[in-house]
């Protein structure tokens, strides 16, 4: 006998995808079961599916997973003709769905792509398979099979079959803890988020449960705040949380006006976007740029000269290069440093520590009388400057005591790409002399994307690629 489980109605519900990108991907399958209030008979629980032609191929890993290839739906209706039906039995019902935002993000594309609005209360069973049993550690729907002893006579991966062990498992938990148990942690779930007052909540409906970044606007579209995470909505709703009311948060969610966001492939896809867009906008709370950013950020250059037989050995002159004209050096290259003082200071306690000559060095102008270094006076000059030092010896030190501060040349003849997402939809993110281009989904877009993106270069920037090419083993396409 099923038993009551929420006081409202409900509509359970599965799609079967031909991937994960709710905006390149289409729905091949609508499995979903209808529940009314306090329902207690069977014959009131309304169950329904049907294949969808998706319009596109289904690549062979969903094929395999799912059981549904191209043939199976080369007949089936287009969404647009099961629109209708479909948005009439989710019509006032809390929607759920085991990942719901999965699904509802999905369904919600496709009916707008229709020009149809679909909004509802969401319900994951995951999220309440977490609250109803927190010591448990998995929550995947095949966890809650072994755990609640589940079982489908359908295929597995089928829409309405998914949909059915959802079914179970509210019953299963109904009666494990109680109806009162379960309807308080419903209740919960489905509560409406606390926002500013002057944000809509359509906006956080409209926010998808998968990895990019975020950016928060202000008044005149300044950017106030940008951040990443692999999943942007819960992200988002946490600015709005306990602490809200609280320091810096206080003061974003007051200046608040609007929210953007783009999803990405995954977190590779979102750190690099997040230090773009950061770069670009300059957003005013983020902790790396809420000072003023300094525009003196530098690199040492050191050029190398021939040795030619019989000549004297020069001495090597570093030369303070913005980081504005990398491009055009010439020479060896010791740092980023964050400004012009930050690279003065690592060049002096070079200078200091080693002993070497200021005058040799280029960076004090030599006496009139032929003299000696001011540091040599003072007993901090080895005596490269009147000869005391082979200048051969005086480059050596130089060059050993920067060695740490050298900066890596790129190590391609041009640029390269760094793949990431699943097998059936890879993006690349395209990476050319330690400056992240943008992503392409295909190397067509590559000649456009080349031409139209010249960013700066960005110390940040390039540790996080430096640190991320490191890992590489496969994932890298030189392009």
């Amino acid at each position: 006998m099923p038993l009551p489980i929420y006081p409202a109605p409900l509509v359970l519900l599965d799609l079967e995808t031909t991937g994960a990108n709710p905006s390149l991907d289409r729905i091949t399958e609508v499995g979903l079961i209808q529940i009314n209030p306090q329902q207690v008979s069977a014959e009131g629980i309304v169950s329904w599916s049907s294949l969808v032609n998706p319009c596109q191929p289904i690549p062979p890993f969903i094929q395999r997973l799912t059981g549904i290839d191209d043939a199976m739906v080369a007949g089936a209706l287009l969404f647009a003709d099961l629109a209708p039906a479909i948005l009439e039995k989710l019509k006032n019902r809390i929607f759920v769905a085991h990942n719901a935002r999965f699904d509802y993000t999905f369904l919600r594309n496709e009916f707008k792509r229709l020009g149809l609005t679909f909004r509802a209360k969401v319900l994951c069973t995951v999220q309440l398979s977490r609250k109803l049993y927190p010591d448990e550690f998995k929550h995947s729907l095949d966890a809650l099979i072994a755990r609640h002893g589940l079982e489908y006579h359908g295929e597995r991966h089928r829409a309405l079959t998914d949909a059915e062990l959802i079914y179970q498992f509210l019953q299963a938990a109904v009666k494990d803890l109680g109806a009162a148990r379960v309807q308080q942690a419903i209740d919960e779930l489905i509560r409406p988020p606390a926002l500013p007052p002057q944000i809509d909540e359509s906006v956080i409906d409209d926010l998808p449960d998968t990895a990019g970044v975020y950016v928060f606007y202000g008044e005149n579209d300044e950017a106030l705040w940008i951040g990443s995470n692999p999943n942007i909505r819960r992200r988002v709703l946490q600015h709005f949380g306990k602490k809200a009311n609280e320091g810096p948060a206080a003061y974003l969610a007051r200046d608040l006006r609007r929210i953007a966001w783009i999803e990405t492939s995954g977190d590779l896809g979102s750190a690099l976007l997040e230090r773009k867009l950061i770069q670009e906008l300059r957003p005013r709370m983020n902790p790396v740029v809420r000072q003023k950013v300094d525009q003196t950020q530098s690199v040492w250059e050191i050029l190398l000269p021939k040795a030619v037989r019989g000549e004297e050995i020069a001495a090597l002159q570093p030369k303070l290069l913005p980081l504005s004209e990398l491009a055009s050096a010439r020479g060896e290259l010791f740092g980023p440093f964050r400004g012009a003082r930050e690279a003065q200071n690592i060049m002096n306690r070079v200078i200091k520590g080693q002993g070497l000559c200021r005058q040799v060095l280029g960076l004090e102008a030599p006496r009139k009388d032929g003299g000696p270094c001011t540091a040599h006076l003072q007993g901090d000059c080895r005596g490269a400057c009147v000869g005391r030092e082979p200048m051969g010896l005086h480059n050596g030190r130089l060059l050993a005591a920067l060695a740490k501060h050298q900066l890596a040349p790129w190590p391609y003849a041009g640029a390269v790409a760094i793949t990431e997402g699943p097998e059936w939809s890879p993006v690349l993110h395209v990476i050319d002399n330690w400056c992240y281009l943008g992503q392409i989904r295909d190397l067509s877009e590559l000649p456009e994307l080349c031409a139209s993106s010249k960013p700066a270069y960005d110390v940040d920037m390039a540790k996080l690629i430096r640190s991320e090419l490191k890992k590489l083993v496969t994932r890298l396409v030189v392009l």
